[in-house]
């Protein structure tokens, strides 16, 4: 029998109540990789992997675009521990001098209920101040001498109020969108408020620049800077997005991103903090206008997931639920880049269903979690007609690879055709090798004639691949859920 785990708490919610399926077919696509499946990866909560890698986006909540309380039932049972927020210094200070963080509290305190950790970013401005910046995004930083007084007394306020319950801080959201704020400006900036930050909670690890793309002059003015004013422990990482139709382009630039950051900084890591996008078409944000649909967007997140920490980067899946932005530049009305589809403000924010998107993120994270660790110079030499992202990982305690795999050459598209390659991987150890679909978390046996072990190499021949993340490993190191369990 079919089990499903329903999230909707009391009689009336649960009428209408939406649900998480848990069962091996939760998710279905037209692939056929033409081997037997012998199960499916067992999702895992955050209470069983908890990992560090990846962070989930409840971002806008500070301008009421979404509604915490419509979708925190399904954040634990999706397995990622960390959940970014925006400070919202116009919500919490409507009027000057007058602080009101019970909404901001709420979510804090049931998320860590919750098993859940708190990313919380410093973004926007509040015009309740002249000068003080603007509240939505390219608002523009404070500028006026009153308003960044008031701006350094709000982050200190925030900072003292949420010492030893968020460690992990950010700062303004994506400020080259504003021509104003030159990589100079932003640099400032960002030391000024990390400083009040460190002052309250020494131990803060705080993510600077928070550029719309991994773009190698702020990164570098940024990370020179602190070089050069010997701020080398200011902050942990330089935290970037990267919004593409093609995944994949942006991994160029982040790894000169990385090398850049490697040279002047080497103790900070890099975070794409904000990447996503939307599941059918929508007439405004980023990437709109093109048809998406839930398999397309599936894919998009996973691939960029999975080549986020392949360039050793962490990573966020924007984001958890769907958006119901009020009309300003570049938003307009319902934007579904959510893993979970919700109605617009009008209806209260309700849950209308689990997309597709949000089974094959649990998927990713089931097995690639903080029990992995990456491969740097993956030695696997592959032999395919299609251009691939090839990323290695093993496990730290028994030394498994994983070895994942995608074709990079195309925008995620609506089918799931695949063509095929063959993996010759130095030093590879597979008992019992089984290829694993990211999108249905399906399970295959690999025939052993498709497996040669010589010279200390072993060769996978004919492995199906297609434009989104399949992977590699030992069957011993998956939780698996048997067919038609």
């Amino acid at each position: 029998m079919k089990a499903y785990l329903a999230v909707a708490l009391g009689w009336a919610a649960a009428v209408s109540a939406q649900v998480i399926d848990n069962t091996d077919t939760r998710v279905q696509t037209t692939l056929d990789p033409g081997m037997k499946r012998i199960g499916t990866l067992a999702p895992k909560g955050v209470s069983e992997i908890g990992s560090s890698r990846w962070t989930l986006g409840c971002e806008t909540i500070d301008r009421e675009y979404a509604d915490y309380d419509a979708f925190k039932e399904y954040l634990p049972a999706l397995g990622i521990k960390r959940i970014r927020l925006q400070g919202g210094w116009a919500r919490t200070e409507k009027d000057p001098g007058i602080y009101d963080f019970a909404w901001l509290d709420h979510i804090i305190d049931d998320a860590r209920s919750r098993g859940m950790e708190i990313w919380l970013e410093t973004s926007y401005g509040n015009p309740a101040y002249p000068g003080g910046g603007g509240r939505t995004l390219s608002g523009g930083f404070p500028k006026s001498e009153e308003g960044l007084k008031a701006w350094d007394t709000w982050v200190e306020k925030m900072a003292e109020r949420y010492k030893g319950k968020v460690r992990d801080w950010s700062m303004w959201n994506e400020p080259d969108g504003h021509k104003e704020h030159t990589p100079e400006r932003v640099t400032e900036f960002d030391i000024r408020t990390a400083e009040i930050i460190k002052r309250v909670i020494p131990d803060a690890r705080i993510g600077g620049l928070v550029i719309c793309s991994p773009k190698t002059n702020y990164v570098e003015h940024f990370v020179k800077t602190l070089s050069e004013r010997n701020k080398p422990d200011l902050f942990h990482w330089v935290v970037y997005h990267a919004y593409a139709r093609n995944p994949d382009d942006h991994n160029a630039s982040a790894l000169k991103a990385k090398e850049i950051v490697s040279k002047y900084a080497p103790n900070l890591k890099l975070w794409q903090g904000e990447c996503g996008t939307q599941s059918e078409w929508c007439p405004s944000g980023a990437l709109s206008k093109y048809p998406w649909t839930e398999l397309t967007q599936a894919k998009w997140d996973t691939r960029r997931m999975l080549g986020d920490i392949g360039n050793g980067a962490d990573s966020e899946v924007f984001t958890a639920a769907d958006l119901d932005y009020r009309t300003t530049s570049f938003h307009n009305g319902l934007v579904r880049y959510g893993l979970i589809k919700t109605a617009g403000a009008a209806e209260g924010y309700k849950v209308l269903k689990v997309k597709m998107a949000y089974y094959a993120v649990q998927n990713v994270v089931s097995v690639f979690n903080d029990a992995l660790e990456l491969i740097p110079d993956y030695p696997c030499e592959v032999q395919c007609a299609r251009p691939l992202a090839v990323y290695g990982h093993k496990d730290i305690k028994s030394g498994q690879q994983v070895c994942v795999f995608w074709d990079r050459s195309v925008v995620p598209s609506n089918h799931n055709d695949t063509v095929s390659a063959t993996f010759t991987i130095t030093k590879g150890d597979f008992n019992e090798p089984v290829w694993v679909d990211a999108i249905t978390g399906g399970i295959y046996e690999i025939p052993k004639e498709k497996v040669l072990v010589a010279e200390g190499k072993v060769t996978f021949k004919d492995m199906p691949v297609y434009d989104a993340p399949a992977f590699i490993t030992d069957k011993r190191l998956l939780s698996i859920m048997p067919a038609n369990h």
